[in-house]
């Protein structure tokens, strides 16, 4: 039994809701035998990426998925890679607003997924919620939890990846989501 640390991210913009939250939310604490653990995180730079890699250390995970919202796309998006900048056109929770700052002064400038994000994808697709393979996470709060989990775990048998989720929208809800993302976690693990 493999124990897989599902991270997600409350809300922040000004919005009542984050879809990687509600998402995150309805998984089973089991999928195909393996244990899930969840953690909400707050939207704050440093911040969130400490929390997750303590909470994945603590549980002796095997993997990490982190989920966060990304309201412009139309489609649930692993991401291939996370890049070393942080940038933010509105600040985190925290007030904080970085501008074109590394996440982690003398790191690369960019870390690949460890798990395989290409068959998650084909994965969430062929179960009942559309997807595609994105290759950056951005330069947001995702971006930074994304590079500085692979940073952290980059010499470890522990796999990360990171998934985007669009809004719930009438056509893709929360729950249509989870399902899919739940079969998906059942087949790669």
């Amino acid at each position: 039994m493999k124990k897989i640390l599902i991270t997600y991210f409350e809300p922040f913009g000004g919005e009542d809701r984050n879809s990687s939250a509600q998402v995150g939310e309805l998984l089973p604490a089991a999928i195909g035998g393996n244990r899930i653990e969840k953690l909400l995180l707050p939207v704050e730079f440093s911040r969130a990426a400490q929390i997750a890699a303590e909470k994945a250390e603590e549980i002796g995970a095997d993997a990490v998925i982190a989920l966060g919202q990304a309201g412009a796309r139309k489609v649930i998006t692993p991401e291939m890679a996370a890049i070393n900048l942080r940038f933010a056109s509105i600040p985190d929770n925290a007030g904080e607003k970085p501008q074109d700052e590394p996440v982690i002064s003398g790191a690369p400038n960019a870390y690949f997924a460890t798990l395989p994000v290409r068959e998650m994808a084909r994965l969430i697709n062929e179960n009942g919620a559309p997807s595609a393979l994105s290759y950056s996470a951005g330069v947001y709060v995702c971006n930074d939890l994304y590079f500085c989990l692979l940073h952290h775990f980059r010499e470890s048998s522990v796999g990360v990846a990171f998934i985007h989720l669009p809004k719930e929208k009438e056509n893709l809800d929360a729950s249509a989501m989870a399902k899919a993302m739940e079969k998906m976690i059942e087949i790669v693990f």
